[in-house]
Formats: structure tokens, C-alpha cells, sequence
């Protein structure tokens, strides 16, 4: 999903869930849109994931597109094969809300 089309999908809907996701150990992060029937877009620039090396930044771009709210996620890679659940499958109150 564009930056274009995650405004026109914003001002067009309100049931969705925004994430904010970055991995153990990187300083970069990539926003993630879930829409209500479960399907997941990754914002894009061109064929490639948007990376941002800032929250300031992605929050800068979410609020050019009318969004004020999302949920940073740290994934810990390979955390299932500790006997964790893998970050997918943890409740929503394990992530922690963003407001901007």
C-alpha cells in the first residue's frame, strides 16, 4: 500500500489497525495497516517496504495521512522456539499504543 492509498483508505474507513513494527536489534521501522477483514498491507514506496530509521519520522507520515493512532510491535525473531508465542499471535494488550 502507498502513502497515497493509505490516505484515501484513512479517510474512507475507521475500523483498522495501524502497526508499528521493528526487530530486535534494528534501528528501523515499518508500518503495517490491518483492515478489518484481517488482510495486512505494508506501506510501500515503489515494489520496496517503506523503512523508517525514527518513530518521528513514521510519525510524520501517519499524520500526513490523517492517522493519529497505531501500536508499536517489536518482533523478536525465533522467540517460538523458546516456548514464546510468536509476536503475530500475542494479544493486543502486549503492544504498546501510540498517539500523535
Amino acid at each position: 500500500m502507498e502513502l497515497k492509498e493509505l490516505r484515501q483508505f484513512a479517510s474512507q474507513h475507521d475500523n483498522f489497525d495501524i502497526r508499528v513494527i521493528t526487530h530486535t536489534g534494528s534501528q528501523l521501522y515499518q508500518v503495517e495497516l490491518e483492515d478489518v477483514e484481517g488482510r495486512r498491507h505494508l506501506l510501500m514506496q515503489g515494489n520496496k517496504p517503506m523503512l523508517f530509521r525514527a518513530l518521528d519520522e513514521v510519525y510524520a507520515e501517519l499524520r500526513r495521512a490523517g492517522i493519529r493512532r497505531a501500536c508499536l510491535i517489536q518482533y523478536i525473531p525465533h522467540a517460538e522456539l523458546v516456548g514464546h508465542d510468536a509476536f503475530h499471535h500475542s494479544p493486543a494488550a502486549e503492544r504498546l499504543p501510540l498517539t500523535f
